[in-house]
C-alpha cells in the first residue's frame, strides 16, 4: 500500500495532521507549561504567579472557544486554525527570551486563543476532511493527540534538560519542533479550492436546557476544576511530598501516555453503558487520583495517580461534548457554547483559589481536598440527574 502523508486527501495525512495540530495547540502551548513549572519556580516564577499565568491562558482558551462556536464557514474555519498555529509557536518563543511578567501575561493569554483554534476548530477541520463512513473511531484516535500532547512535549523538555540546558532553551526547542509541526497541519488540513457551504443559521432554543441540561452543565464547571488544578501542578505536587522529589516529571510522563488511549477506551464504554454512567465512573476515579498525593507518600500510588488523571480528563471532555451534540439534535451551537464556557470558568477559577490554599496553608493538600469534593460533587449530581432523565436521554 502507498501510503502518502503529503497527499492532503489522505485519511492518514488528515489524521496525522490533527495529532500534531493538537501536540503544538495543547502541548506546546500549554500542558509543557506544566511539565517545566519545577524548574521555573527555582529560579523565575512564585507559585502565586504561576496560578494567575494558568487562569490567563484559560481566559484565552475559553474565550476562542466560545469564538469558535460562531465561525460557521469552513473556509474561515482554515483560515483561523491558520492563525491559530502561529501563535502558539510565537508565544511559545517569547517564554524562551523574555522574563518580562507583563509580556508573559499576555503572550499566556494569546496562546490560550490559540490553543483553542488548534484544538476546537482544528478537530472541526478534520472532521470535515475525513472520508470515510463512520468517523467516531478515527476522531477517538485524532483525540488521542491530547494524550500524545502531555507525552511528547514532555519528552521533548526531558531531552534538552539532558543535553544540560535550562528551560529557556526548553522552550526554543519546542518552538522550533512546533514551527515544523504547524507548517504540516496547515499544509495538510487546508482544501484544493474554496468549499461552498449552506450554512444554517438556527434561533435560540430554550427548551434544549432541561432541568437534566442544567445539571449536566455544572457538572461539567466540576469537571473543568478537576482538569486545570493537576493539569497545572501535577509534577509540583508529587515533588513537595517527602522522598518524592522528582518523581513528579515521571507522573506527568505516565499521564500523557494513559490519556492516549483513554478517549477511544472511555467512548466504547459509553456506547454499551450509557454515556452519563461512564462519565461518573470516570469522574470518581478522577477524585481518588486527586486524593492519592494528599494521603499517601507511597511513590506506586503516587505514580498510579499520573495514571487516573491522564486516563480520566482526556475521555471526560469527549464524553461531556458527545452527550451534549447528542441531545443538541440539529442545533448543536447553543449548548456546545454552554457547556464550554461552564468547563472555561471552572479551569480559570481553579488555579486561583489552589494558590491561595497553598500560600495559607504552604501545602497543597488543602487545595487538592477542596478540588476532590467539587468534582465528587458533580458526580453526585448527576447521580441525581438520572432520576430527571428520558428512557431516550438514558440510551445516549
Amino acid at each position: 500500500m502507498n501510503l502518502n502523508l503529503l497527499d492532503r486527501n489522505s485519511n492518514a495525512s488528515i489524521i496525522l495532521a490533527g495529532i500534531l495540530a493538537l501536540i503544538v495547540g495543547v502541548g506546546v502551548s500549554r500542558f509543557v507549561f506544566t511539565s517545566l513549572l519545577p524548574f521555573m519556580l527555582e529560579d523565575y516564577l512564585s507559585i502565586t504567579f504561576a496560578g494567575v499565568l494558568a487562569s490567563l491562558n484559560y481566559i484565552g482558551y475559553l474565550a476562542g472557544s466560545i469564538f469558535a462556536i460562531f465561525i460557521k464557514d469552513i473556509n474561515s474555519k482554515v483560515k483561523y486554525f491558520r492563525i491559530g498555529m502561529l501563535v502558539c509557536v510565537v508565544t511559545t518563543l517569547i517564554l524562551g527570551i523574555s522574563t518580562n511578567d507583563f509580556i508573559w501575561s499576555i503572550s499566556r493569554i494569546i496562546a490560550g486563543f490559540g490553543a483553542s483554534m488548534a484544538l476546537v476548530v482544528g478537530s472541526a477541520i478534520v472532521m470535515t476532511k475525513l472520508k470515510m463512513e463512520s468517523k467516531t473511531k478515527a476522531m477517538g484516535i485524532h483525540f488521542s493527540g491530547i494524550g500524545f500532547s502531555v507525552l511528547v512535549t514532555d519528552l521533548i523538555s526531558r531531552a534538552v534538560f539532558a543535553y544540560g540546558e535550562d528551560w529557556r532553551m526548553a522552550w526554543i526547542v519546542l518552538t522550533t519542533f512546533g514551527f515544523f509541526a504547524t507548517i504540516y497541519s496547515i499544509y495538510i488540513l487546508s482544501f484544493d479550492k474554496k468549499i461552498q457551504e449552506n450554512v444554517i443559521n438556527y434561533g435560540f432554543n430554550k427548551s434544549l436546557f432541561s432541568p437534566f441540561v442544567i445539571l449536566l452543565i455544572i457538572a461539567y464547571f466540576t469537571e473543568g476544576v478537576g482538569m486545570v488544578v493537576q493539569g497545572t501542578f501535577l509534577p509540583d505536587i508529587i515533588n513537595s511530598i517527602e522522598g518524592l522529589n522528582g518523581y513528579g516529571a515521571y507522573t506527568w510522563t505516565i499521564a500523557g501516555l494513559a490519556g492516549i488511549p483513554s478517549c477511544i477506551i472511555w467512548m466504547t464504554l459509553a456506547s454499551k453503558k450509557g454515556s452519563v454512567n461512564i462519565i461518573i465512573i470516570s469522574m470518581l476515579l478522577q477524585v481518588i487520583g486527586i486524593l492519592i498525593p494528599a494521603l499517601t507518600t507511597n511513590m506506586y500510588l503516587n505514580l498510579f495517580s499520573g495514571v487516573l488523571y491522564g486516563g480520566t480528563f482526556v475521555g471526560l471532555v469527549a464524553l461531556f461534548m458527545n452527550l451534549g451534540g447528542k441531545l443538541s439534535g440539529s442545533n448543536p451551537v447553543i449548548l456546545m457554547g454552554a457547556l464550554t464556557t461552564s468547563y472555561g470558568i471552572g479551569q480559570v477559577g481553579a488555579p486561583l483559589y489552589s494558590v491561595k490554599l497553598i500560600e495559607i496553608f504552604g501545602t497543597y493538600n488543602i487545595a487538592l481536598y477542596v478540588t476532590a469534593f467539587i468534582v465528587f460533587s458533580g458526580a453526585i449530581l448527576l447521580f441525581f440527574a438520572k432520576n430527571i432523565m428520558s428512557d431516550e436521554q438514558k440510551k445516549l
